[in-house]
């Protein structure tokens, strides 16, 4: 294959990685932000539709619902247009489907908007860091990984007093004006500094595999996500279950096609196998956390929103904290021994979520929150990088829109699990509104589903990813992916 279509893997070391992650950054950025100020402003635009707040989560499942659509199929459309064609069209999709959100005037006008906007969404993240795998060398991944991961930080933590000073002081509709400023920049940058790459071309476009697995994590998600609300347990348990039947359908079609549009093959690499499992059930917690935690302190400590909302920031600061140490942290110790003891740590931290009060100091508990996001954080990233170890160049783009699509999956599933734990506990315990003990019984069931992950990071081989950390083991001696 010549150069022009795939560049060299031995090309000497990209000297702008950072600028390349901070490129790409900048798309993770927009969607951080632009969900967590939506979120924020629901109740007024419901108000301005005339419809009932509850009927605006509508607004939140039709982008999840793009998500599971296309995102398995970002990486086959990658490899067909090139890289840099596709994550610009998805910065410019979802930059007009935020122009549209901006003037809808009724809630079904919105609905279709956030659609085209799950379309730009679901390329962006995954292309995006494909964009990153594709430009940055092994040994610089680390490094690269965690820039990547700061911008998107950075939105969860301004999200809610810019989605409040809009609604207050300006108009809903600021909201996703915001974005295409953000959006504009990106397009030209990645218009300069990122290449168009293609990867091979491996037979037609998976059609069928890509209705079967869109239904199936369609239904999926919006079930995981409707498990969280009070009422629609029935309609939560029947798209679960068309989830799994298309599924199934999916798997079976997918061993007899040559080029399936996700390719389960990819977990028989060791290392991508172990990271997809073990991140997966790592990102149980992570899912559920942002849904228990303001919860219990509103419903449990008697806290505002706006009092709960400061304190969960800090799970965001303990996160952006990491990124100095993650790669000496690595090549000191490597990505196995690390990550079996953080994820340890970052875990049992969690759970000790399922012990706080209201007579706790709140200092303290910031503290532990922000300890929490400072070793989850470590693990995510590492997980990020270890997952491509052994994946070659040519299988990057499946590798990426598989990562992402399991990566969306477990967190809306860590959310299910939580509301079930959560309502299970209430039922049990005969309480009309959920209690203290409620969420502490949540805290122990997500925590213990993701402790289970450190079986997973006991197989990882001492010396995976000593390219990417310095890890001062033997090398890797070949790539085992067959």
């Amino acid at each position: 294959m010549s150069d022009q279509t795939y560049p060299s893997a031995s090309r000497p070391a990209a000297p702008n990685f950072r600028t390349i992650a901070l490129i790409v950054a900048s798309s993770m950025f927009m969607e951080q932000l632009d969900a967590t100020v939506l979120a924020t402003a629901l109740p007024t635009m419901a108000r301005d539709f005339n419809v009932g707040p509850p009927a605006m989560s509508i607004a939140l499942t039709s982008y999840l619902l793009s998500l599971a659509i296309f995102i398995p199929a970002s990486g086959k459309i990658a490899d067909r247009f090139g890289s840099r064609t596709v994550f610009r069209s998805a910065i410019a999709v979802f930059v007009f489907g935020s122009i549209l959100c901006a003037q809808a005037p009724t809630l079904s006008f919105l609905v279709v908007a956030r659609l085209i906007q799950g379309i730009g969404g679901a390329m962006m993240m995954p292309v995006g860091r494909l964009v990153l795998m594709r430009s940055v060398d092994r040994k610089d991944l680390v490094s690269a990984m965690s820039w990547l991961l700061v911008p998107a930080l950075i939105g969860p933590i301004v999200g809610p007093p810019v989605g409040g000073m809009f609604v207050t002081y300006l108009d809903w509709r600021w909201i996703f004006y915001i974005n295409v400023p953000i959006g504009i920049l990106g397009f030209i940058l990645v218009s300069i500094f990122i290449e168009d790459v293609k990867g091979p071309s491996n037979g037609p476009f998976d059609l069928s595999g890509f209705i079967l697995s869109g239904i199936s994590l369609g239904s999926l998600l919006f079930g995981f996500e409707m498990s969280s609300r009070s009422g629609e347990g029935m309609m939560a348990i029947m798209l679960i279950a068309i989830g799994v039947v298309f599924g199934i359908a999916y798997l079976r079609h997918a061993k007899k096609h040559p080029s399936p549009i996700m390719d389960f093959s990819l977990m028989r690499v060791p290392s991508f196998g172990a990271s997809v499992i073990a991140g997966s059930l790592t990102r149980i917690t992570q899912g559920a956390q942002p849904f228990l935690i303001p919860l219990m302190l509103q419903l449990g400590f008697g806290m505002s929103a706006a009092a709960a909302g400061r304190i969960v920031i800090a799970t965001a600061i303990g996160s952006m904290a990491m990124k100095a140490l993650q790669s000496r942290v690595l090549k000191r110790f490597g990505f196995r021994n690390s990550l079996m003891v953080f994820g340890v740590i970052g875990t049992l931290g969690y759970a000790t979520c399922a012990a706080f009060r209201p007579d706790w100091p709140i200092s303290l508990i910031f503290v532990i929150l922000m300890l929490c996001g400072f070793f989850m954080s470590f693990q995510f990233t590492a997980y990020n990088t270890i997952a491509y170890d052994e994946i070659s160049r040519d299988r990057m783009s499946a590798a990426t829109s598989f990562y992402t699509t399991f990566q969306q999956l477990m967190l809306s599933l860590g959310i299910c699990v939580a509301a079930l734990a959560l309502h299970g506990s209430m039922f049990v315990q005969d309480h009309a509104q959920a209690e203290l003990n409620d969420f502490s019984v949540a805290f122990i069931v997500v925590t213990l589903i993701s402790l289970s992950a450190t079986f997973w990071n006991m197989r990882f081989s001492k010396t995976a990813g000593a390219e990417m950390s310095g890890y001062k083991g033997k090398p890797t001696a070949s790539i085992s992916e067959h």
